[in-house]
């Protein structure tokens, strides 16, 4: 289930994000609880607990005091905002820099993302 690449808070973080995103978690819905996460998958309650801290400090998940944590109402639509942020800077912006550098001109690269779109 978790791998080395990265710290096992960070991979629980990134799975409920995942969840958010896909729908599989809704605004409001109250996730499990880090003793129950903890258990589920069987680590320390100390990691589950970091995450959904990490959670709680994007704005992803809130408190509600004596009953658990909850998806924000606005998470899906916060994450997917910062995904496309991201997207751009990480994929678009050095994909245009590289066609720049080596002379192909952006409608090209438009009409390119036009014939995968077709293909699909």
């Amino acid at each position: 289930m978790f791998d080395d690449r990265s710290p096992i808070y960070r991979q629980i973080a990134d799975r409920i994000k995942a969840d958010v995103l896909s729908g599989a978690l809704q605004g409001d819905e109250q996730v499990m609880s880090t003793n129950q996460y903890a258990a589920f998958y069987r680590i320390n309650p100390a990691t589950a607990a970091k995450a959904f801290q990490h959670l709680v400090d994007e704005g992803v998940l809130y408190k509600k005091r004596g009953i658990g944590m909850f998806v924000s109402p606005a998470a899906r639509d916060d994450l997917s905002a910062r995904r496309r942020q991201s997207f751009y800077a990480e994929v678009v912006d050095p994909m245009v820099a590289e066609a720049r550098a080596i002379g192909i001109p952006l409608d090209g690269v438009i009409a390119r993302i036009r014939e995968l779109e077709e293909d699909r």
